[in-house]
This record gives structure tokens, C-alpha cells and sequence, in this order.
């Protein structure tokens, strides 16, 4: 086939990282083509709280955050270690603030900072975090591109009614940057058109991609400087799950369902790309729903989790990241992939932690995923577990409620856990579970994506396994080895690392490009 259209660049997938990549390139002077293989622009991170993760950015200077890369840099190495290059560490947490400078002052997108604690206690943690966010935008200034962004969870999982009047966190950005590349003239943004393989020439270099359109034709599109994969991971390919993370099942992810299938790793891997961290996932708690989706859950302000021995594993009150972590190393050691949320209802019979959608107690009940009970015995009867196993735990953690100290596993003790419940000491996070009825709501090992994909530079371009690149390709956010290695340092590091390296991509990029025509003329 000859080249059905011509571009500078080629950008694969249309979630955070991929916009910010096409916006590099329209401010580049290059041409760009978007091409979502989805009928909605935005991908996973138009599901996310939409934080960014940029450690010694202007915004947190101009919001009075005491904080500086070097900060940064200490806290993201003392936890990631040598799992990950140091060179490509060190070009994502010093690149972080010319990328948030480059989208509120050239791209024309207001920040602002919002805190939320980092995740562990290590050597330059930030008490408030990094985290910056766009600011919410109005249907009215989104006009006709509303409809082609993906909507949230509960809309877009669970067919849920939602007010779409204002936008905000993932759906802020996706918007806003959909709009920029909108109004620069040099970009084409293609829906519903998968591509199915990447084009090489003889040499190697990436060249273009094969497309298959709307309606069903397959054609070619040039892309005369490179290549940017940004379609996310294989979160929601089941053969995929079960080969590098022996998860039972892919329907557990909080992904949509027609995206993270994987097309981003198969296309590096048909290319010669060198992989890493397949068996790694962004994990979280994830309340089970009765269509088999699950849906993430965060914030624990009251009752445990136990699994399937009917004991506590965790501090239920970790980020949730380390929660996953937790719930899947009971899951490697063969206690099955059934926890339970038990709760009583001294705030109420409402989930005393935040789920999107919130779970309705009749729907779950009737499917068997939330049980209420008088007592612990006949709980435990009704999920499964042992009931002297229940009943000491119960029992044990009510004696560290009335210490005000969990003597376990610490509940309480770390800011994370206490920024939910608005404490500042750890007895308010240990409430007593001994109300006049107990729940037990279901709950299943989810994530936020994969987190394995092609080996990249610093400048974002894939490797082979023997340590050369791919010429003509590259890639950042899901579809690349996580620059955080098995670690989630802080809120906002897979949207902002993602958009840093394919910012660093689209650079790569037009510098090969100049040089070569430079070269030619």
C-alpha cells in the first residue's frame, strides 16, 4: 500500500500522556495525527482524579508548596532505587516542571495545586504532595467535543445518569487539551480507527502505522518523524493478565472494558522492543459490582478487610497502591482472591470509604457481594470464613481501638491514612467495628492500568533488548516500563511521568528531524 496521508508525527492512543505528546508537537511547528482506536478520546486517564505528579513546578511556588526537584528526586530514588535507569529518573523529575510551565504558559491551560499526601514516609516526602491538576472547564466551553470524551466510570461502566455540566480532574485535562490541539490547526484527531501494525522500512526505522478506519478500509499513515505509542497497557487483555500477573480474571481493572487491551505492547514487541515490569500493575481495593466490574475504592474511614482466613493482612488505611500490594501477596500465597470490607454501622449502612459509583446496598446484596448480619458468627457464616477467626480479629482490633494504637500494623500513624478521616493523631482512624448490625461488602485485587511495556530512553525512544532503539518509535505513559519501577511514589506520577516522556518523545523527535533535513538540504 502507498502512504494514504502524511505527517510529522504519529500519536498512538489519546489518554494523558498521548495528548500532551501531540500538543508538544503542534508547538514544535510539526503536523500531528491523533488516532484513538475507541469511539471516545481520553483513554484511562479521562477516568482518573486527573493529578499530576511534577515535583518543584511553578505552581506549587506560586501556591506556597516548599518543594524543589531535588526534593523531588530524593523521595522518587530513595523508594524506586536501581529498579529503574537513574538517568531516566533524573530526565522525568527535572523535565516535570518545563512540562507544567509548557502547558499553563505556551499551551494556554490554568494549574492549580490541590494536596493529597505522598505515599510513603522517605527521605523528601511532601507532607501536601506535587500534585497539580487543570482547572475545571464548563460543557458549555467543551461545546460539541463533549460527546467525544470518554465520560466517567459510573457513565461509562455502569450506565449511570451523571451531570457532565463541569468537568474536572482526568476529564479537565482531556478536554482542555483536546481543545488546544483543536485550535493550533496542525492537528487531525481520528476516532474508532485501530492500528493493527507499525510500518518499517529497511533499515528498521519506524515509518509509519497501518490504520483501519471507521468504515473498514485499511491504509497507511506516514509518520516522517517518529512514531509515539501511548495507548495504554494490557490491563484489560485476559490472556495477557493470566500470562505475566496470573490474575484470574481482567475484568477487575478500572479501565473501560474496549481499551488497554494491549495494542501498544504488541506493536513494540513486533518491533523488536525490549519489555519490562509486565507483572507489575498500578493495584488498588476494588469493590466488586454485580455486571463484574469492579470499581476502585480509597479513603477506608472506619471498619478492616480481612481475607479469606477471616483475619486482617493490612493496614487498611495504606495508599492504595500498597493496599493492592498487600492484598496480592495473600493472593501469591494461595488464600484465594476474595476479601471482605466488614464494617459496622455506627456512621450509617453507607461504605465508609470512597467508591465511584457509590455500591447499592440492595443490588449487591441480591448477588450475594454484601452480607448484613446481628453478629459476627452469623457473618462469618455468611462470607465464608472461619468464625473464631473473625470474631479474635474483630475482638483485637477493637482492643487497639480502645489503646488508640494499632499494634499491628500501624493504622493511623502515617498522614495518608489520616488525610481521609481529617485526623491528626490515630484515634479517630480506629473506630471500634461493634454497631447493632455488621456489613461485609466484597472486595477484589483491582488497578489503575498495567505498568509494564517497551524499555525507553531518556528521550522516550524504545529500546531493543541489546540496548539500541528502535529508530522512529517511542513511548510513554502505560505503554512503556514504568519509570517508577514496582513503586507509586505519590499521587499523579503515572499521568505526569507519562506526559514528561512523551514531552521528551516529540523533542527526540523534531531534533532528529531538523538534523536530517538540515542533513539533506
Amino acid at each position: 500500500m502507498s502512504w494514504g496521508s502524511t505527517y510529522d508525527v504519529v500519536v498512538v492512543g489519546s489518554g494523558g500522556a498521548a495528548l500532551a505528546g501531540a500538543l508538544a508537537a503542534t508547538h514544535r511547528g510539526l503536523s500531528v495525527c491523533v488516532i484513538e482506536k475507541t469511539d471516545r478520546f481520553g483513554g484511562t486517564s479521562a477516568y482518573s482524579g486527573g493529578s499530576v505528579w511534577l515535583p518543584g513546578n511553578h505552581v506549587l511556588e506560586r501556591q506556597g508548596v516548599d518543594d524543589s526537584v531535588e526534593k523531588g528526586l530524593t523521595y522518587f530514588s530513595a523508594l524506586v532505587g536501581d529498579r529503574t535507569r537513574s538517568e531516566v529518573q533524573r530526565a522525568y523529575l527535572e523535565t516535570g516542571p518545563v512540562v507544567a510551565d509548557f502547558l499553563e504558559n505556551t499551551v494556554g491551560i490554568p494549574l492549580e495545586h490541590r494536596p493529597f499526601p505522598d505515599y510513603f514516609d522517605a527521605p523528601g516526602r511532601s507532607a501536601n504532595g506535587r500534585s497539580i491538576f487543570a482547572h475545571p472547564i464548563s460543557a458549555e466551553e467543551v461545546g460539541d467535543r463533549l460527546d467525544d470524551i470518554r465520560p466517567m466510570v459510573p457513565a461509562d461502566q455502569f450506565g449511570i445518569d451523571i451531570d457532565r455540566s463541569m468537568l474536572d480532574g482526568g476529564q479537565a485535562w482531556i478536554a482542555r487539551m483536546i481543545l488546544a490541539l483543536d485550535a493550533s490547526g496542525r492537528a487531525e484527531l481520528r476516532l474508532s480507527t485501530p492500528v493493527t501494525a507499525l510500518v518499517q522500512d529497511e533499515d528498521g526505522r519506524v515509518t509509519g502505522v497501518v490504520v483501519t478506519g471507521p468504515d473498514g478500509d485499511r491504509s497507511r499513515i506516514q509518520a516522517r518523524a517518529g512514531v509515539l505509542l501511548a495507548a495504554g497497557g494490557f490491563e484489560r487483555a485476559p490472556h495477557l493478565r493470566a500470562k505475566w500477573q496470573d490474575m484470574p480474571t481482567a475484568d477487575w481493572s478500572s479501565s473501560h472494558p474496549d481499551t488497554g487491551s494491549g495494542d501498544a505492547l504488541t506493536l513494540a514487541e513486533s518491533a523488536g522492543a525490549a519489555t519490562d515490569l509486565l507483572d507489575q500493575s498500578w493495584w488498588c481495593p476494588a469493590t466488586l459490582f454485580p455486571n463484574g466490574h469492579a470499581a476502585f475504592t480509597l479513603g477506608v474511614r472506619a471498619g478492616i478487610i480481612v481475607d479469606s482466613t477471616g483475619r486482617r493482612f493490612a493496614n487498611e488505611m495504606l495508599p492504595y497502591d500498597r493496599m493492592g500490594r498487600a492484598m496480592r501477596e495473600r493472593m501469591q500465597l494461595g488464600h484465594g482472591d476474595a476479601f471482605w470490607f466488614v464494617f459496622d454501622n455506627s456512621f450509617g449502612d453507607d461504605l465508609p470509604a470512597i467508591c465511584v459509583p457509590a455500591p447499592g446496598r440492595e443490588e449487591l446484596t441480591a448477588a450475594g457481594l454484601w452480607h448484613t448480619a446481628g453478629d459476627i458468627a452469623e457473618l462469618a457464616a455468611a462470607i465464608g470464613v472461619d468464625s473464631t477467626a473473625l470474631a479474635s480479629t474483630v475482638r483485637r482490633f477493637n482492643e487497639f481501638a480502645e489503646r488508640g494504637r494499632d499494634e499491628d500494623f500501624s493504622r493511623g500513624e502515617d498522614p495518608f491514612g489520616r488525610f481521609f478521616v481529617g485526623a491528626t493523631t490515630p484515634e479517630p482512624c480506629l473506630r471500634p467495628v461493634d454497631g447493632s448490625q455488621l456489613h461485609a461488602v466484597r472486595l477484589v485485587l483491582g488497578d489503575l492500568g498495567t505498568k509494564g511495556g517497551a524499555v525507553i530512553t531518556t528521550e522516550g525512544a524504545v529500546e531493543r533488548p541489546d540496548g539500541t532503539v528502535v529508530p522512529g518509535l517511542y513511548a510513554a505513559g502505560n505503554s512503556a516500563a514504568s519509570v517508577a519501577g514496582p513503586v507509586y511514589p505519590g499521587p499523579g506520577v503515572p499521568l505526569g511521568s507519562g506526559m514528561v516522556m512523551a514531552y521528551r518523545a516529540v523533542a527526540d523527535m523534531a531534533d532528529r528531524l531538523d538534523r536530517a533535513e538540515s542533513t539533506a538540504s
